[in-house]
């Protein structure tokens, strides 16, 4: 794994369970010491846990994944079997790592033994459980959207930069070097003065109409429900019972905002990368889309989000773009997009309209070299494996916390600019609209009791 590679340039100066008898708990010498395992919790084990966040936690031998959690017992089995399983295969000894596993995170939180979390959680369980294990002193890979509120993502960032612990966004497009060189061409003006970006998201489509049905003896509904308002149990609200396919809680906006926040903080987040607004938001944004007007799927489905920057740059989010970002500056364009690549066999876009890695107006664009007195940004090769390296080095990561927020809320105010018609007013320093209280009290959701950051002592 290769070290961080500050942002440079010289014009401005700115610089538990069973465990093999080899390993030693990281509690003897602590979890920075040379050479150490770091001890990981996986809490969610479902899609993209197993599909993504375990294979590429444990290819990595610095980890080593001793713990499982989730609300339901039948995932929460079969994520312990994948762990022990690819330890086994791994191991050449008879005896190998037996998961633990935990029914109740808090109580997985509890063991010191754990150095740090994976969070594959429902997107609206990200923040409590994100802060909770931030308080407990374990370093934190989050996958995103960062919060389900502007609000909660304010509260998580604060108290992740208090404690100290490292906090990885799973935004691993900013791994993906065509995205990182995309944005180093923007930042040394190979396209001359950017004034537009357009970012192409799909939307979802509606759903059927879902009747009640018996909650399986295996979930944990009313803990799963979490902090959002008590409704009832019909499997397509929730995830497969008999697979691992997209679960329609991704569709529902009590659990999320849809594909805006879904994808949008790939995408918005790996544009902010290139336009050095990591730490801000849109001053001003307006919006449009289409909501199904029945069935159980009430997220977003086509739209178009146009938000201004205080530094004159517009950005234009719609599904009638292709997926990826395009930057347009006085000098050409550059379009970035994933190219081949998946997460998930499930991602919701073909790969002829995203197949395109890297292009721009001009191919010699593409081939310029970027000088050792220009920007040089973060260089990582892959976003766990990064993510590792800051644990043991202390160094903040690729995708850290306050960037994940800033991009989560651009998605999320593009969400509220949905609902409300006209041009919003926002404030970045705030994180508040200005003189339009209809928008602010979105900033924030209500809070079903015990769960939810509202209910949570800080």
């Amino acid at each position: 794994m290769k070290r961080r590679n500050f942002i440079k340039t010289t014009v401005s100066g700115i610089t538990g369970g069973i465990i093999i008898p080899t390993i030693v708990p990281s509690t003897v010498f602590g979890k920075n010491a040379p050479g150490n395992k770091i001890h990981i919790g996986q809490i969610g084990c479902g899609r993209i846990a197993r599909s993504h966040d375990l294979p590429e936690t444990m290819k990595n031998d610095i980890a080593r994944v001793i713990a499982v959690s989730d609300v339901d017992s039948k995932r929460m089995r079969e994520g312990k079997q994948l762990v022990d399983e690819f330890y086994a295969k791994k191991s050449t000894k008879k005896k190998f790592l037996n998961a633990e596993m935990y029914a109740d995170y808090r109580e997985m939180l509890l063991n010191k033994d754990i150095d740090a979390v994976v969070i594959s959680t429902p997107d609206h369980w990200h923040a409590r459980v994100a802060v909770e294990a931030a308080l407990a002193g374990k370093d934190i890979y989050l996958q995103k959207p960062t919060s389900l509120t502007v609000q909660e993502g304010r509260v998580l960032s604060n108290i992740v930069q208090e404690k100290g612990v490292i906090l990885q966004m799973g935004t691993q497009q900013r791994s993906s070097p065509q995205f990182r060189i995309a944005a180093e061409l923007v930042r040394n003006g190979r396209i001359g003065k950017i004034h537009t970006v357009k970012i192409g998201l799909p939307g979802d489509p509606p759903g059927p109409e879902a009747k009640e049905m018996p909650v399986p003896g295996n979930l944990n509904y009313d803990m799963w429900l979490g902090s959002t308002p008590e409704v009832y149990y019909t499997e397509i609200r929730v995830h497969p019972q008999h697979d691992y396919s997209r679960p329609g809680w991704l569709r529902c906006e009590q659990f999320g905002s849809g594909m805006i926040t879904g994808w949008g903080q790939h995408h918005i987040d790996s544009a902010n990368w290139g336009l050095d607004t990591e730490y801000s938001n849109p001053v001003e944004i307006e919006a449009l889309a289409q909501f199904p007007r029945a069935g159980l799927w009430n997220v977003h489905g086509d739209f178009m989000v146009k938000a201004m920057f205080d530094n004159g740059v517009e950005m234009l989010i719609s599904g009638g773009y292709p997926n990826g970002i395009r930057y347009i500056g006085t000098e050409g364009w550059i379009f970035v997009s994933r190219g081949s690549y998946q997460a998930t066999a499930s991602d919701p876009v073909t790969m002829e309209e995203s197949s395109k890695a890297l292009d721009a107006s001009d191919p010699a664009i593409l081939k310029s070299v970027i000088k050792e007195n220009e920007i040089h940004l973060y260089k990582s090769e892959e976003q766990h494996a990064d993510w590792l390296d800051c644990i043991q080095s202390g160094e903040e990561p690729i995708s850290p916390v306050e960037p994940g927020h800033r991009a989560c809320s651009t998605c999320l105010i593009s969400h509220i600019a949905m609902k409300i018609p006209g041009r919003l007013k926002y404030d970045p320093k705030a994180e508040k609209f200005l003189n339009n209280e209809e928008a602010n009290s979105m900033l924030s959701r209500p809070n079903r009791k015990p769960y939810g950051l509202n209910h949570l002592k800080l």
